[in-house]
């Protein structure tokens, strides 16, 4: 149900490409930010979300190409939402770094820094044909957006 057991070198791409404009964040936070306040259940449906997707993108193997297929236009899919990610963490650091930057929309995908990513293991789980993968990034997802949608009502 969950997927093959084994280390999936796409999910570490998608990993990495997802984290380290995270931990680059951490020192580049807009002015005025901060998370008190924050829904406490979609705090742990996020939180849970990301330990899940983490596990499941980098230790089920399902993800890595298994051939050409239509089935492989959601391979592409993910990829395209992760690329539209970097994008938009691109645009992130080069703005004035306000909360507006940080929940903007990009490329007509509203709160894109946290939809994006969502979709890319979304997309990624539907091609490896892995629900487990599929139903954590929902779950990251209910509470990562949620949240974004909170913060971005109150500017």
């Amino acid at each position: 149900m969950f997927g093959t057991f084994g280390f999936s070198y796409v999910g570490l791409i998608f990993y990495l490409m997802l984290i380290i404009p995270n931990l680059a964040w951490i020192k580049a936070q807009p002015q005025g930010y901060s998370d008190a306040g924050e829904n406490r259940i979609l705090l742990i449906l996020e939180k849970t979300g990301q330990v899940l997707v983490t596990c499941f993108a980098l230790f089920f193997s399902d993800y890595d190409p298994h051939g050409w297929s239509p089935w492989c236009g959601w391979l592409f899919a993910a990829a395209a939402c992760m690329l539209l990610y970097e994008g938009w963490w691109i645009r992130y650091f080069r703005s004035g770094r306000t909360l507006a930057d940080f929940y903007s929309s990009f490329c007509g995908i509203p709160v894109a820094g946290a939809t994006l990513p969502v979709l890319a293991f979304l997309f990624l789980g539907i091609y490896g044909k892995a629900p487990g993968l599929s139903l954590s990034a929902i779950l990251l997802g209910v509470g990562h957006i949620g949240i974004h949608w909170q913060h971005r009502k109150h500017l």
